[in-house]
C-alpha cells in the first residue's frame, strides 16, 4: 500500500464512499451493522468480542458482503493474543487498533499478514507515535465523538496538525460526521475519509436496545465523563441518565468515589467478557459501580438508567434510526 492519500487506501479497501462505520464494542457493532455497512460500499467495522464470537462475525460480514473489506477495532487495553491470532488466521483486511499506543512489533506482525493497519489519534504526539510504529493510516478523533475518547480538541481543528504529523500516511476524520456536508469538509480539509459512530448506532442493524437509540435521538446535550469506567478508566461521552445525574458533577466529571473505584480498576480488563456478560444485571444507579458495557438489545430496558449510553454531540443533529445503507448513502459526498 502506498501512503500517498485516501485514493490508495479506497482501492485497496475496495470501497465505493469515502466512510467508515466505527467498530463499536459491546456488541453494538456486529456483523449485522458491518455486514451491511460493507455490503452498501463503505468500510464495515466489527467491534471486539471474544475469539470464537470475533471469527464467526468475520465469516458472518464476508457471507453478507463477498468481495468487501473487512476490519476489526482492536481495544488495546482488551487484546490478548489470541484475538490477534484470530484476525491474522482470518484473513482481516483492516485492524483498527485504539487507545494504547500501538507496538511497533504488533504493528509488523499484522502487515505481514497482509492487514491494513489504522491508529487512532487524539493528539500531536499520539499521532507522531502512531507514524513511528508504522502504520498505514491514523484516524483523527475530535473531542466531540462518541464513546471512548483520545481526542482532546475539535476535530476539524486537529486535523490540519493530524495531516502535518502523519507524514504523508492517510489521515481518517472521526467526530462530528453524521452528514454529507461534514464528509465533504472533512475531505476538502484533507482527511483521506470519514468514520462515523452515532450515525450508525441510530441504524436498524446497530446491536444497541431500541430505547437506547430513542434516548439518543431525544438528547438535547451529550455529558463528557470517566463514570462508566470500571476496569477502562479513560474519558467518554454519554447520553445523561439517572446514572450520570447521581454520579457526575455539573462539568460531567466523576464524583469522588466513582472516580477513585474506577481509577484503580484497569487490572479488570483482564476479565472483561466476565464482567461484560454480569455487570449490566448487577449495576444499579445508586452504587457507583458502572461498567462500559452499553445496553445491547438483549438487555432488559431497565438498564438504560444505570449503563452507558454513548453518543457523540451529532446525536443532536439527527432526528431518525434509518438502515445502515441509508446511513451510509447519508454520509457519501455529493
Amino acid at each position: 500500500m502506498t501512503t500517498s492519500g485516501g485514493g490508495d487506501l479506497a482501492d485497496r479497501l475496495r470501497l465505493d464512499v469515502p466512510v467508515v462505520q466505527a467498530g463499536m464494542g459491546g456488541g453494538i457493532a456486529g456483523p449485522r451493522l458491518a455486514g451491511a455497512v460493507a455490503a452498501a460500499g463503505a468500510l464495515g467495522t466489527l467491534g471486539l468480542a471474544a475469539p470464537a464470537e470475533l471469527r464467526a462475525a468475520i465469516g458472518a460480514v464476508r457471507e453478507h458482503a463477498p468481495g468487501r473489506a473487512v476490519a476489526v477495532n482492536l481495544l488495546m487495553p482488551f487484546v490478548r493474543r489470541h484475538h490477534v491470532r484470530t484476525c491474522i488466521d482470518a484473513g482481516i483486511d483492516v485492524a483498527v487498533l485504539a487507545f494504547r499506543p500501538p507496538s511497533a512489533a504488533l504493528v509488523a506482525a499484522l502487515r505481514d499478514a497482509g492487514i491494513v493497519v489504522m491508529a487512532m489519534v487524539g493528539t500531536i504526539a499520539q499521532t507522531r507515535e502512531a507514524v513511528r510504529a508504522g502504520v498505514d493510516a491514523v484516524i483523527a478523533q475530535g473531542r466531540e465523538a462518541g464513546g471512548h475518547l483520545v481526542g482532546t480538541r475539535a476535530a476539524l481543528d486537529f486535523l490540519p496538525d493530524a495531516l502535518a504529523a502523519a507524514d504523508g500516511r492517510p489521515v481518517l476524520l472521526a467526530g462530528g460526521i453524521a452528514t454529507a456536508d461534514d464528509t465533504a469538509a472533512a475531505l476538502e480539509a484533507g482527511a483521506a475519509a470519514v468514520v462515523a459512530g452515532t450515525r450508525f448506532l441510530l441504524t436498524a442493524e446497530s446491536g444497541a436496545h431500541p430505547a437506547y437509540r430513542s434516548r439518543v435521538l431525544a438528547a438535547s446535550a451529550t455529558v463528557e465523563t470517566t463514570l462508566f469506567g470500571l476496569s477502562w478508566p479513560l474519558r467518554h461521552r454519554v447520553v445523561p441518565n439517572a446514572a450520570t445525574s447521581r454520579w457526575c458533577r455539573a462539568d460531567g466529571s466523576a464524583r469522588a468515589l466513582p472516580a477513585a473505584v474506577n481509577a484503580g480498576s484497569s487490572p479488570l480488563a483482564r476479565v472483561a467478557d466476565r464482567i461484560s456478560a454480569v455487570a449490566p444485571r448487577l449495576q444499579r444507579a445508586a452504587l457507583p459501580l458502572f461498567s462500559p458495557v452499553p445496553p445491547r438489545a438483549d438487555m432488559p430496558e431497565a438498564v438504560l438508567e444505570r449503563a452507558a449510553l454513548y453518543a457523540g454531540q451529532t446525536a443532536l443533529r439527527i432526528d431518525a434510526v434509518v438502515s445502515a445503507a441509508q446511513a451510509v448513502r447519508a454520509l457519501s459526498p455529493r
